[in-house]
């Protein structure tokens, strides 16, 4: 007579696994620090992206007559409600840093926006006011300064195909940055500049008198 061997309870399953993943974990980081160790376990990076196709192009009529440099730290903190941040929570300190352009839309401009006299010595065109374009974050010179995760993120990391992912600090970076940039004067530098030009134009064209307006 044959016996089967005795069935281990759920919760004890449950357990073992819990420290199994636990002992790859640790495993992990103790290979990390010894020295040698990393190089002979390292991996290589191979880019094998296949070439950038043409969707569309589209032809640009603004004039980009300034651009604002800017940098913000962000702090995103977020906390589950009934465990403390060692178990669940992440915290990260993050460097951003991106550009802003400030532009005039010359294809808005019609015929009845450029007045020229007779003798084709006086001109007043009128503009539509600068507009600022979308934040565009520098990778290069944006970095997380530090990273606090919990227990279970971390375990969570480990079956993510995106771990540790900046993406939510960079969205608030890029936040920070357009609000920034609104309250700056970015616009109204594009609107001294964009006149500068014009009037520089128009002046080697023969016109002795430019007037530049902007608004409706």
């Amino acid at each position: 007579m044959t016996t089967s061997p005795r069935q281990l309870p759920g919760w004890a399953k449950a357990v073992g696994v819990f420290v199994l993943v636990l002992a790859v974990l640790f495993a992990g980081i103790r290979l990390a620090v010894l020295p040698g160790i990393k190089d002979l376990f390292g991996t290589e990076t191979h880019d094998r992206s296949g070439p950038a196709l043409l969707k569309s192009i589209q032809d640009m009529s603004r004039y980009d007559a300034a651009s604002g440099n800017f940098q913000v730290v962000v702090d995103l903190d977020k906390d589950a409600k009934f465990l403390p941040d060692a178990i669940r929570g992440t915290r990260t300190l993050y460097v951003g840093s991106g550009t802003v352009d400030a532009y005039v839309d010359l294809g808005r401009v019609g015929e009845k926006d450029v007045r020229v006299n007779g003798g084709r010595t006086s001109a007043t065109i009128r503009l539509p006011h600068a507009r600022l374009g979308r934040p565009a974050l520098d990778p290069d010179h944006s970095y997380a300064v530090s990273k606090q995760r919990g227990l279970l993120d971390r375990l969570g990391d480990l079956f993510s195909d995106n771990p540790g992912s900046e993406q939510a600090v960079q969205k608030l970076a890029v936040r920070h940055i357009g609000t920034a940039a609104r309250s700056s004067g970015l616009t109204a530098r594009a609107e001294s500049n964009t006149t500068s030009m014009l009037q520089g134009l128009l002046r080697s064209l023969g016109f002795t008198e430019v007037r530049i307006r902007y608004g409706a």
